[in-house]
Formats: C-alpha cells, sequence, structure tokens
C-alpha cells in the first residue's frame, strides 16, 4: 500500500506543485473547480442509512482528507458536514483515463463520486466509485492531519483551517446555532415577538459602554455604533407591544478577554406589567429549557465544575454577597474615599477618581462573580450602578436589578424598568454630568426616549442575555472566542 505523496516541505513548493497540478488539469480540458453536483446523500447519511442503500447507487461529494493508494485501485475518505465516508476507486470500474486522473488529486480537494454502497470485509461502509468529478482545487494543504491546528491565534485567524482540522470546533459552533434557534423557539412559545431596532443611532444608551463612532456621509452627522438595544425595545413597549424581543449584534469599544469580545450577541426581551421576580422565574425556566432541548441535561460541565441548572437557583443581595466574600460593606460605605482605599488596600488598582459604582464592578469582577459556580441571582444593585432600573420602594438607594451568574460569570443582566420619565431625566442628567468629566462610558442624553417615556411606559421587566457567554457555558468553552465564528484580532503586523 502507498500513501499520497507528502507535501514539499518549503510553502512556496507545495504551492508551486499544486499549480503544476493544476494546470495539467486545465491542459487536460479537465475543470478543476467543478460545476454545481446533485447529491442524493450526504456522507452521513450513507453511513447511517447503510442497511438499507446497500447496493444501491448513490451520489455524493465532499473533501478528501485521507488518501491510500493501492497500484490500480485507491481508498480515499470524504468529508462533508455530516461526516465521513470511505470511497473506493479502481482502475477497470472508473476507467482508465480516469483513473490516471487521480495523478492530480490533492489532499483538500473536493470531489464528487457515484457509485454503488457495500462494506468492506472489515465492515466499513464504503462506495464504489464508477465515476468521479473535480468540483475544486485546493491549492493549499489542510491542516496535517495527526497535529491539526493547535495554534491559538492561528485557530482564530484562520478560523476556515480550525473547521477543518478540529472537529470540536465545529461542533461548538454548530451548537451555538442550535442554542440561538432554541431561545427564539421559547421566547416565540411565550408569547414574545421578535423585532429588530437600528445598529446606528445619532445617541447611544442602554449600557455604561464606550461606542464605536462612524459617519454618516450624505447626512454629514456622527453616528454610533448600538451598545445595547434597551432603549428601542422599550419604545416599542410604549407602542403597545406587551412582549417583544432582539437577538442581535452590539458594539462596545471596550478591551478583550476571555469574555468580553468588542462586538458580541445579545438577547434583550421586555415584557409589560412584569418585574424583576417575573424575570428571574423565566430565567430559571429559559437556560435550563435551552441545555435541555440542545444537550438533554440540565448538568453541565464547566471549567471543570459540574453545574446543575435547574431552578430554584440561589438569591442572594449584592450587599451580602461583597460582603461576605471582600469583607467589607462597600455598598453601605457611602464616602467614596474610604471606598477607594478599601479596595485598593484588597489589591484592586482604583483610579483616583473612580466612582462608587466603577468600586463595585472591580470588586464583583475580582471577589464575587468567579466564586458563584452555581446558578445566582445577585439582587438589589445600588442606583447609580442602574441608570434604567426601578428603585427599591423599602430603599430608594437601591434598585430593583439583578445579574444572573452561573459557572463564575455573568450571564444576564435585568431590570424592574424605571418608567418614571421624570426620575429618568434626572438619572441621565448625573450621567451627561460625568461625560462632560470625561467619563465615555457614561450614557447620554436620550431626549427623544425620555419624551417617549412621558406618553407612558407600564410598569416592564426587562433583560439580556450575553449569547456568546451562554454558549461558552453550555459547551465548555473556555474562552469567548472560541464561540465566535469570526473574533476580532489585531492585524499581523
Amino acid at each position: 500500500m502507498t500513501r499520497k505523496p507528502p507535501e514539499p516541505g518549503h510553502p512556496a513548493d507545495f504551492l508551486e506543485a499544486r499549480r503544476e497540478k493544476l494546470n495539467r488539469l486545465i491542459g487536460l480540458g479537465v475543470d478543476p473547480w467543478g460545476r454545481a453536483f446533485r447529491r442524493t446523500h450526504t456522507l452521513g447519511q450513507v453511513v447511517a442509512e447503510c442497511a438499507s442503500l446497500e447496493g444501491q447507487r448513490v451520489f455524493v461529494a465532499g473533501r478528501i482528507m485521507a488518501w491510500r493508494s493501492h497500484g490500480k485501485a485507491a481508498f480515499a475518505d470524504l468529508e462533508d458536514a455530516s461526516g465521513r465516508l470511505q470511497v473506493y476507486l479502481k482502475r477497470d470500474r472508473v476507467g482508465a483515463d480516469s483513473f490516471t486522473l487521480l495523478e492530480l488529486v490533492d489532499l483538500g480537494d473536493h470531489v464528487g463520486v457515484a457509485g454503488e454502497v457495500f462494506r468492506t470485509r472489515s465492515g466499513e461502509v464504503t462506495v464504489a466509485v464508477d465515476e468521479w468529478s473535480f468540483l475544486g482545487k485546493a491549492l493549499r494543504p489542510p491542516p496535517e492531519k495527526y497535529h491539526g491546528l493547535r495554534d491559538v491565534e492561528s485557530r482564530y485567524r484562520q478560523r476556515y483551517l480550525d473547521l477543518i482540522a478540529n472537529p470540536g470546533t465545529r461542533e461548538v459552533l454548530r451548537n451555538r446555532s442550535l442554542i440561538v434557534r432554541t431561545l427564539r423557539d421559547i421566547l416565540d412559545e411565550r408569547g414574545y415577538l421578535e423585532m429588530e431596532t437600528p445598529t446606528m443611532s445619532a445617541v447611544v444608551g442602554g449600557a455604561n459602554a464606550r461606542p464605536f463612532v462612524t459617519h454618516h456621509n450624505t447626512l454629514g452627522i456622527d453616528l454610533y455604533l448600538r451598545i445595547a438595544l434597551e432603549l428601542y425595545l422599550k419604545r416599542l413597549v410604549i407602542g403597545g407591544y406587551d412582549k417583544v424581543y432582539e437577538i442581535g449584534r452590539v458594539f462596545r469599544n471596550e478591551g478583550v478577554s476571555f469574555r468580553h469580545n468588542p462586538d458580541f450577541t445579545m438577547l434583550e426581551f421586555y415584557e409589560a406589567y412584569a418585574d424583576y421576580e417575573d424575570m428571574m422565574r423565566f430565567t430559571e425556566y429559559l437556560i435550563p429549557e435551552v441545555a435541555r432541548r440542545v444537550l438533554g441535561t440540565t448538568r453541565i460541565i464547566f471549567r471543570g465544575n459540574e453545574v446543575r441548572l435547574d431552578p430554584p437557583w440561589q438569591r442572594q443581595t449584592l450587599r451580602e454577597a461583597i460582603r461576605q466574600r471582600a469583607g467589607v460593606d462597600f455598598v453601605g460605605l457611602t464616602d467614596i474615599a474610604a471606598a477607594r482605599q478599601a479596595a485598593r488596600d484588597r489589591g484592586l488598582e482604583i483610579a483616583p477618581d473612580a466612582t462608587r459604582g466603577q468600586i463595585l464592578d472591580q470588586v464583583l469582577d475580582r471577589f464575587v462573580q468567579p466564586d458563584l459556580i452555581q446558578p445566582t441571582f445577585l439582587m438589589d444593585y445600588p442606583v447609580e450602578m442602574s441608570p434604567l432600573a426601578k428603585r427599591r420602594r423599602d430603599d430608594p438607594s437601591l434598585t430593583y436589578r439583578f445579574e444572573a451568574c452561573v459557572g463564575g460569570i455573568e450571564i444576564a443582566n435585568a431590570f424592574s424598568e424605571l418608567n418614571d420619565p421624570i426620575d429618568q431625566r434626572e438619572r441621565f442628567l448625573e450621567q451627561a454630568g460625568r461625560r462632560d468629566r470625561g467619563d465615555q462610558e457614561a450614557h447620554m442624553m436620550d431626549e427623544d426616549f425620555l419624551t417617549a417615556m412621558e406618553y407612558g411606559l407600564p410598569p416592564t421587566g426587562g433583560e439580556g442575555i450575553g449569547v456568546d457567554r451562554l454558549v461558552m457555558l453550555l459547551t465548555d468553552s473556555p474562552s469567548i472566542r472560541e464561540v465566535i465564528a469570526f473574533p476580532l484580532l489585531r492585524p499581523r503586523a
């Protein structure tokens, strides 16, 4: 038995060798790029349905991933999105001219074949080919079979090679698609209406984040890419829709980490006449149900920990959680200088002008969230951290807000939405003052949204779920870049 000879060692060598084969094909009048090929089955279907297909002729296509030559016969492994299948090519079956063309085949080429399904003596499902054709010549070889593509940056930068070499990557992105579809199915079943809102606007809001800026040439104005979906979805509730949602891309001009990417996918949903208690109950249903439908279980492994998604989820006030894990009552510590010093004493780098909300965010990130492995609702955030959430009646310094943490990361953020336009204006003014003092993450004054609120926003529960983080959790992926098909990377020098 002989195998396809290895590619020459230098990149220029293999490019030259493959282009030489390409030119020979063209010289023989063979179209290296083929045309549409009418498949009767996918490769996975042939394997799965072999019992009924054995002895029948099928048309299948795929990428050549392995090659074994036996003189006047050859075996190849083809791969498509459904799986792999062995094909058998014999000189006296495909014809001498067609068999000779196999000398011009390379690993990575796409081919279409027709032939009869059978099992080899070892029981492997195989197609005995009687005709075949080129469908797409590969001018570069796929990643080496046994070592694959393991360099992390190369995997993200050349995702197409990662997908060819690593079935696990394909499985993660396939599950991502199923998770998004399942989220839609459940929201639709619960009577939510999917809507679309602007990606660009003259005023940006809905989160504390620095936006990306672009320019509209015809209108001669700067526009911002959205950092959240919230404010337009609330306008739809004001307009009379009781239940709305959107799954969309949002953009934040911030750093990158294992859980941050400058553009990412958010699910936001809003329900009139509901509150954050309703959102908690729905979250306890939604996340386990997605896991059940996609994975078949509500017990998952994430970063080596077993996570049990079934309700009831743990509940803890933000104040209790911080005091318990950081050893300081940061929520009750109203003296900003003392709060900054207490945070520095615990090893945090605190800017001289950091607000209490920013300090609390850092304390949460360092001491609290990583400890919350089992699903937990952190409840009742200070008003300065929650400019769009309704104040608690029993303590107006706090709001009806929760964050849902699972596996040590925040995956959801929800409020009883502020529907008092007078209070909202005051909070926007406070945020605008912060922007004037250089805080580029503070909210902008949105007069149109305030005008809309003055027409009457009913009591509303709203929530945002980071879809990428949810996919990380359900696929046990260590980084957000694993679950985004094409994450943003710095250009190569």
